[in-house]
């Protein structure tokens, strides 16, 4: 169902909608850690570390179609909250031609480029050819990562959190039987996560577009809508050029220090393929609900509701920290039994690794996750610069100081400790610039 974000109270209206959002992330991040889970078990500590390895590869293809979800969802938003309902169709088909062309190119890239991107990061040899299948089978799948995300970015758009909630919960959950079924009755290892992964992406993409589809044609219009829109693609590109960039630059950044970790060895890659999974459900839950409050800052500039906005950042933060406090007493307290979900026995170097990145990490989640609601606001009423700007940052003191910490301390540990400082850094700018932001939005007459 349709729903009217610029009406009700603000706080209310955040929760009702961000809530099933989050749900929704919670199952999408199933599908990650139910492939490392799967491969840890019952194929190898090496499959777990090949797996891991190639998710990082992986982000980046992400990354693209993350950008396009944000494009359309952002642009779609404000057109719903104008109620322009015409070019609101336009917005959905110019995005979905642009997001076809981009994916098949990525999928020409990727076919191609896989290999020596592989090499580039100095993959051991133990685990390359379990990452280059992986890599292989899962490019062929990029169309429905594609549209799938098309197609949850104009639900939340149009105010509906609910329905990629109940097509995540049942794709997810299939998947890990799948992943089961595949790896352990027919014995099809690290390629039968990898295809797995593909059917069930594939059904739920396909459910997806459909639904999308009834859901647009029963919005009444006068005359036919046109398909293709240059203007409304400039606007789709102002929002997802940057997101792409950012999600890119981050894949990249992601993929340098798995390069400085896989010098490490694999015991060290499969601490940190489980660990980074743990991580990234709590990241990605906090940056869901800052897309959320993109959906939500979007339909209230379109509504002119600019005074909505403030409120709705005051709301986030509440809600991402209600996250942070069972997040930080799990990963501290319990951290090694959640490690040890991914692995059959796991090595104390693997398990040590591991638990040393949730003990640095997991108490500055208060602190990420206040940058990526500032970030959705931001991005929502289309301050894209500002965006880039606190994104750039943190990833860039992230990578170097990767780099120069795990040499000075000889330990991945130097590695760990580039997160929290990137993240710190880069909150103040991100919480600065929604300022700015928000006041030049409410007083334009001074600038």
């Amino acid at each position: 169902m349709n729903k009217d974000l610029t009406v009700g109270k603000p706080e209310t209206v955040l929760w009702k909608f961000c809530l099933p959002l989050f749900g929704s992330i919670i199952f999408q991040q199933l599908y990650n850690i139910a492939d490392s889970l799967v491969a840890g078990k019952f194929i190898g500590e090496n499959a777990l570390a090949a797996v891991g390895n190639s998710y990082e590869v992986t982000l980046i293809f992400i990354a693209f179609a993350f950008g396009c979800n944000m494009g359309c969802s952002v642009i779609v938003s404000q057109l719903f909250g104008a109620k322009d309902y015409s070019r609101l169709k336009t917005a959905v088909s110019t995005a979905c031609i642009f997001s076809a062309f981009l994916c098949g190119m990525l999928m020409f890239a990727g076919i191609l480029g896989c290999s020596p991107l592989l090499r580039l990061i100095r993959t051991p040899q133990e685990v390359f050819a379990d990452s280059k299948l992986y890599l292989d089978i899962y490019v062929w799948g990029l169309p429905f990562v594609f549209f799938y995300n098309i197609a949850t970015g104009i639900f939340s758009a149009l105010g509906d959190s609910k329905t990629p909630f109940y097509f995540l919960a049942v794709s997810s959950t299939s998947n890990i039987a799948v992943d089961i079924l595949f790896v352990k009755a027919f014995d099809m290892g690290v390629a039968g996560v990898a295809w797995a992964t593909f059917l069930c992406q594939g059904i739920s993409c396909i459910l997806a577009v459909l639904t999308v589809w009834m859901r647009l044609k029963k919005i009444q219009i006068q005359g036919k809508p046109s398909l293709f829109d240059r203007e409304l693609l400039k606007k789709i590109m102002v929002i997802a050029i940057p997101s792409i960039l950012q999600q890119s630059f981050i894949s990249v950044g992601n993929i340098l220090i798995q390069s400085v970790i896989n010098g490490f060895g694999a015991s060290v890659m499969a601490g940190y393929s489980a660990a980074v999974k743990l991580n990234n459900l709590v990241i990605t839950s906090f940056t869901t609900i800052g897309n959320g409050i993109s959906n939500f800052s979007a339909q209230n500039l379109g509504a002119h509701k600019h005074g909505r906005i403030k409120e709705g950042f005051r709301a986030g933060v509440k809600m991402v920290w209600c996250l942070c406090i069972p997040f930080c007493i799990l990963y501290i307290f319990f951290g090694r039994y959640l490690l040890l979900l991914f692995m059959e026995k796991g090595s104390a170097a693997a398990l040590m690794t591991g638990k040393q990145f949730l003990w640095i990490l997991s108490p500055f989640y208060f602190v990420i996750s206040s940058k990526l609601v500032a970030d959705g606001i931001l991005r929502g009423i289309s301050a894209m610069r500002q965006f880039m700007a606190a994104t750039f940052t943190d990833l860039i003191l992230r990578v170097v100081l990767a780099f120069v910490l795990s040499g000075w301390t000889g330990s991945a540990v130097g590695i760990w400790c580039a997160w929290p400082i990137g993240w710190t850094i880069a909150t103040i700018l991100s919480i600065s610039f929604y300022a700015r932001s928000f006041y030049k939005q409410t007083n334009p007459s001074r600038y």
